[in-house]
Formats: C-alpha cells, sequence, structure tokens
C-alpha cells in the first residue's frame, strides 16, 4: 500500500533548518506590480535614467513584467534648474527618505567617488532593498566589501553601467561567457582618451590642443586626470578582471601609465611602420599568475581594434572554447550609461517579482587570490625613440647594448632631424621581458650620447 502524503506538509518542515514551511520556493511579494526606486543623483546618467522610465513606460513594463515607478531622488540642491518635470515631494536632500522608505525596493547610486556612495550602498543593503551604480571607482576599489555586503543579505548589485556605458559587457561576461574559461581581455574602455588619441593620428591636433577640443564638446572633465592618467581604464580593467577572471584584485596593483606624454612624432611615426596607438586596458591569463596593465599600445593596422575612433569604445574578450569576441559602442553619455541602469532595473525587477524562479540574479563567485604578476615579468614587443647625438658608432652602442640585455632587434628605422644636434632612431624589437628592457633603457640613457630620455611603448601583436 502507497503511503499517503499529508497535504500540510509536516514532513518537509522537519527537515528545514529554519522549521515551518519552505519559504525559499516563495516570492515574498507574488502580488506586487509597481517597482518603487529610489535615485540618488540627478546629473547626466540620473537625468537619463529618468527620462528613459518616462518615455519608454509601457515597453519597460511589458519586459520586467511590473511598473518601474521613482518614487524619491536625493539630490545636492533643490533649486537647481532641470531639463525635466518632477512631481513635488519626490526631490529630497536627505538620504533617509529612501533608505528608511520601506516601500522603495530598488536603489539607484549615480552620484560617483567613493564616499558618500559606499555608505549609501552599504545603508540600502542593510535596509533590505536591491542596488544598482554606476560606480566604477567604487567598485574598482572596494567592490569586495559591497558584494560580501549583498552576499550577507541575500541582495543583488547591478553594475552593468560601471564599464563602457552602453555595450553590456558586464553581462557578456558574468552571463553569456559562464561556462567557458576567460583567458585574456584587450579593451579600448575609456572613450576620452580614444576622441584625443583618433584626433592626434588625424595630425590634427597635439595632446594640448586635442584634449581642449575634448573638453569643449563635453567629452572631458574640466579635470581630466581621470582619464588621460589612465585611471578611469584601470578601474574598469579590475572590475572585469574580478569577473572575468574571478580574480581578487587589488586596484593598486594595476601598473597604469596614461597618454599625457605621448607626442605626435610618435604617433606618425607609428603610422609610417603600420601601427595605430590607443590606450588599452589589458588582462592576460598566465602560467604564473594574472596580468594586468593599461599603457598606451602600438596595434597593427588591421587588428580588429585599431579601428575605433572618437568616443567610442571596444572590448576583445579571448574565451577558450568560444575564442575571440568584439563588443563595441558608446562608452559614454547620457542615454548609452542610462540605458545600462536601466536594463539592470529590469531584471532586478524580474527577480523581486520572481524570486523563487531567478534567485540571486546578479551573484558574484567569491573572488581567488590570484598573483597579480609585477610590470617587470611581462614580455611585449617595443618600439623604442632614441633621440641622440649624430655621430657615427652612436646606433651601434645602443644594438649591442640592447643585445647585452636579451633584446634582439627587429627593425631599425633613422629618422630626418630638424635639430642640428640630435637625430631621432626608431627600434623595433622582438619579444622581451620588461625588466630587461629597464636594465638596458638605464644603461643607454644615461651616456652622453642620449639627448632625451628613450620613448618606450609596447607593441600588441595581432
Amino acid at each position: 500500500m502507497k503511503k499517503k502524503f499529508s497535504g500540510r506538509g509536516q514532513a518537509w518542515s522537519k527537515a528545514l533548518p529554519w522549521g515551518g514551511r519552505d519559504r525559499r520556493f516563495k516570492s515574498s511579494r507574488p502580488d506586487k506590480k509597481t517597482i518603487r526606486i529610489g535615485l540618488f543623483g540627478l546629473g547626466t546618467v540620473g537625468t537619463g535614467v529618468v527620462k528613459i522610465l518616462t518615455a519608454q513606460k509601457n515597453e519597460i513594463e511589458k519586459k520586467a513584467g511590473a511598473r518601474l515607478e521613482i518614487k524619491r531622488i536625493c539630490v545636492r540642491s533643490l533649486s537647481k534648474k532641470r531639463d525635466l518635470r518632477i512631481s513635488r515631494g519626490v526631490l529630497t536632500r536627505n538620504p533617509d527618505d529612501l533608505l528608511r522608505d520601506p516601500a522603495i525596493d530598488i536603489v539607484v547610486e549615480v552620484i560617483g567617488g567613493i564616499h558618500p556612495a559606499k555608505e549609501i550602498i552599504l545603508k540600502a543593503f542593510a535596509a533590505g532593498k536591491q542596488v544598482v551604480t554606476a560606480n566604477k571607482a567604487l567598485l574598482a576599489e572596494n567592490g569586495q566589501v559591497l558584494f560580501e555586503k549583498a552576499r550577507s543579505t541575500s541582495k543583488n548589485l547591478g553594475f552593468e553601467a560601471s564599464v563602457c556605458g552602453g555595450i553590456p559587457i558586464i553581462k557578456a561576461v558574468k552571463e553569456g561567457l559562464a561556462s567557458d574559461r576567460v583567458t585574456e581581455i584587450l579593451g579600448i574602455v575609456n572613450g576620452t582618451c580614444n576622441y584625443i588619441l583618433s584626433l592626434m593620428s588625424e595630425g590634427s591636433a597635439g595632446f594640448a590642443d586635442a584634449l581642449k577640443d575634448a573638453q569643449k564638446k563635453g567629452y572631458a572633465e574640466k579635470d581630466p586626470r581621470l582619464d588621460v592618467e589612465g585611471i578611469d581604464s584601470a578601474h574598469k580593467l579590475a572590475i572585469l578582471a574580478r569577473l572575468a577572471f574571478g580574480a581578487e584584485v587589488p586596484f593598486r596593483s594595476i601598473p597604469v601609465q596614461g597618454i599625457r606624454s605621448l607626442k605626435a612624432i610618435d604617433i606618425e611615426y607609428a603610422k609610417e611602420l603600420g601601427y595605430t596607438i590607443k590606450l588599452l586596458a589589458i588582462g592576460k591569463v598566465m602560467k604564473n599568475g594574472l596580468e594586468l596593465r593599461v599603457h598606451p599600445t602600438l596595434l597593427p593596422a588591421g587588428h580588429p581594434l585599431a579601428g575605433v575612433r572618437g568616443v567610442y569604445n571596444a572590448v576583445m574578450v579571448h574565451g577558450e572554447r568560444a575564442g575571440d569576441l568584439l563588443f563595441y559602442g558608446k562608452g559614454a553619455g547620457m542615454f548609452p550609461t542610462a540605458n545600462a541602469v536601466v536594463s539592470d532595473l529590469i531584471d532586478l525587477s524580474r527577480a523581486i517579482l520572481h524570486a523563487d524562479e531567478h534567485g540571486a540574479y546578479f551573484g558574484i563567485q567569491v573572488p581567488k587570490k590570484i598573483r597579480i604578476l609585477p610590470l617587470g615579468d611581462a614580455v611585449s614587443k617595443y618600439y623604442l625613440r632614441f633621440q641622440v647625438k649624430d655621430r657615427p658608432g652612436v646606433l651601434g652602442h645602443i644594438a649591442n647594448t640592447l643585445g647585452k640585455h636579451k633584446i634582439s632587434i627587429l627593425s631599425v628605422h633613422q629618422k630626418e632631424s630638424h635639430d642640428m644636434h640630435s637625430v631621432p632612431v626608431v627600434i623595433l624589437t622582438y619579444e622581451a621581458s620588461e625588466r630587461d628592457l629597464k636594465k638596458a633603457l638605464k644603461e643607454i640613457d644615461s651616456t652622453s650620447d642620449a639627448r632625451e630620455k628613450t620613448t618606450v611603448i609596447r607593441v600588441e601583436k595581432s
């Protein structure tokens, strides 16, 4: 005779660690049809989020399965003129009006910076709210704290907008390549630098003039240091490396070199040799650790990233099974970035409404401690420009010194000089270690023949 089970679930309840009915398979708010949002920041991105949610209200409701309503917006100034019609009572200067409101389901942070953004997100998790952020600096430098808090409170953190604006690179790496092993990332992830380098490569401007043009058009900040010094790119690389390689990446461990010192003469020489110069964020899985670096790089003219111009971004990802993948699009701006925020809002709304089906929609794996290799261990080809005395024997001394330090020469190009006292000599090398190259250049630059410090640009193979 078959054993009958009572419909009250007593047998199951005894097996559950908390006793009682199995709440894991029941949506906490099954009748909920409106998802209420608290927005921190109403600058460029925040304004874009409001405009998208307003203009595409019906389409978003169909995709999310619920109405998305902005209940409160926390701003610095209530009197500032805005390109939006905001209902009375929505704006506030008090963060607690959002964080302590039990009706708000999702907190969106688009104010940027480390503080008070970090405290806002931690308090939001503690208050039982889901979170969406576009804050790359915060995630790169304090991501581990935020992810651990999200995990301990069983909440989710959406951060698609933190890297490359409108390009869905976070979702592609975290979800689309979840079953693959990513071994390499090459990315043009800063539109400001790419715009400046594009102008310089066209011969229409030097660095200073190209930067002024970028600022005039709104592509560069008044203080452009985060962009042109490579820090913004390093922030994004830290986030991508955590997702792609499952690594715990201390942000300060990433070697960074910006584009401020690049000269038009090197861009022109590179073009003559069949290369273009881009600021690249590079991540590679090596036998003895993880190689991460940000610096200007010579790319062969036929490389998929070489043709990325203007304010556009592009990221190449190599998976062991998927092979090479290229993601391309606008990396910044009101609507590309705001669109990524809204995409996270839609996904989190689905997770709230159907928790029994989706679970931890934005769950992030606990990172492994992987050795981050010092820059000296990196192996690359190099573009070297020496500015030396125009006299016999100088080139031979350079070649001998490079050879002594295990650096083989691929080609030599002596350029015409407009300086009566010195000439430029351009050398392309075969692959060599960064450590050996530094030793060789220290010796060469210390001689009386050297008129200035050698210019070094790494070369990425096709």
